[in-house]
């Protein structure tokens, strides 16, 4: 990451944090990705409009930044379209099976100082740390 400062580091987890504690204490519900983009899609749920607004501030949020002037860096992928969709396919999976995603278990269930979230997190980071280490060293990156 060649602009990382960890000033904006700082600031992005602040405003995550309180984007966090505001749909919490406005709307009663964890800031999980995964169960809002579900309660859009979901027939049964409830609370589409506040959902799509959340999902659509995520997206407008780096568009924003894009027109002040910020330099919004756009991610390496792989060259590779089958790579990009095994890795959406796994990550999709990986979401199913622990029950949320990284934001939901890391950022809300930690905070709530849920067992299950804990487990969930130091399982992400240590399958993280293991692709990274193969990925990078073992197979040379993709």
């Amino acid at each position: 990451m060649a602009n990382f400062s960890p000033i904006s580091a700082a600031i992005g987890g602040a405003l995550i944090g309180l984007s966090a504690v505001l749909l919490m204490l406005f709307n009663g519900r964890i800031a999980g990705v995964t169960g809002i983009m579900d309660g859009i899609f979901n027939p049964r749920a409830d609370g589409r409009l506040w959902r799509a607004a959340f999902v659509a501030g995520l997206i407008a949020a780096p568009l924003a930044a894009a027109f002040l002037g910020y330099p919004v860096a756009m991610p390496p992928m792989p060259g590779s379209t089958i790579v990009i969709a095994v890795a959406g396919l796994l990550v999709g999976f990986g979401t199913r099976l622990s029950n949320g995603c990284t934001s939901g278990h890391g950022i809300c269930g930690i905070a709530r100082l849920s067992p299950r979230s804990i487990t969930a997190t130091m399982v992400f980071m240590a399958a993280a740390i293991v692709v990274v280490a193969l990925t990078h060293h073992v197979f040379g990156g993709f």
